[in-house]
């Protein structure tokens, strides 16, 4: 009900380029430079991690960049930075609506005859829709990236066989399957976000247990959605 309510009673389209706009900055620029740092350490553990574990002289120093490149693509670029974006920008998406709930923001508009949940919402879920999934991108780069700096910096694995193994075997619906799993992430941080900051009831310390709820309910429900990807998409 809450979602089929975003398309009643629209205003201008022009309205909602703009907030749209606004909201990709909000959300996805001011977003980057925590995933970036999270990506680029994440990438250059597993590697350590992996070169560890690999004792076996029989195993190439290429699989080091293969387990890398599959590991990140697959579900530390998509999953783990849905998780730290739930914490950065559905505590955010909430705790704004809440705040604008308690102190009534959202009555206004109400009375001024304009669909609060269409103007405030709407554009919130859109932006996060465009820009996650480029996050996702960025982070796979910086992940992958951040392997090979560990390992050349570490002596672990030579450039050339990072690189190889990078290419080595590659499955292109890795992407596909990673890009379709951001999508998903990205609309349920959103609108779950959204609906419990919009339905905050109380004061101050209401607002800041709708944070924390919706971050709770984002990461299970993320968590869910990507078992249930993985078992419908890669049988």
């Amino acid at each position: 009900m809450f979602l089929g309510s975003l398309f009643v009673k629209r205003e201008p389209l022009k309205t909602y380029i703009r907030l749209i706009f606004d909201e990709a900055v909000i959300i996805g620029v001011n977003s980057i430079v925590i995933v970036a740092i999270v990506s680029t350490f994440m990438g250059a553990v597993t590697a350590v991690q992996t070169a560890y574990n690999l004792v076996s002289p029989l195993i190439a120093d290429y699989v080091i960049s293969v387990i890398v490149r599959d590991m990140t693509i697959l579900e530390l670029a998509p999953t783990i930075i849905a998780i730290v974006f739930a914490g950065k920008v559905g505590s955010n998406i909430a705790g704004g609506l809440g705040t604008m709930r308690i102190t009534e923001q959202i009555d206004a508009l109400e009375v001024m005859g304009i669909n609060s949940v269409s103007y405030l919402v709407l554009p919130k879920i859109i932006a996060t829709l465009l820009v996650y999934p480029m996050l996702v991108i960025i982070s796979g780069f910086l992940a992958i990236y951040g392997g090979y700096l560990a390992g050349i910096i570490t002596g672990i694995i030579t450039p050339t066989e990072y690189i190889y193994g990078i290419r080595a075997d590659f499955n292109e619906f890795s992407v596909t399957f990673a890009l379709i799993k951001s999508v998903v992430f990205a609309f349920l941080v959103s609108s779950i976000s959204s609906f419990k900051g919009y339905y905050t009831q109380g004061g101050a310390l209401e607002v800041g247990q709708a944070s924390t709820s919706a971050v709770t309910n984002s990461v299970i429900a993320i968590l869910t959605a990507d078992y249930l990807l993985a078992q419908l998409l890669l049988d």
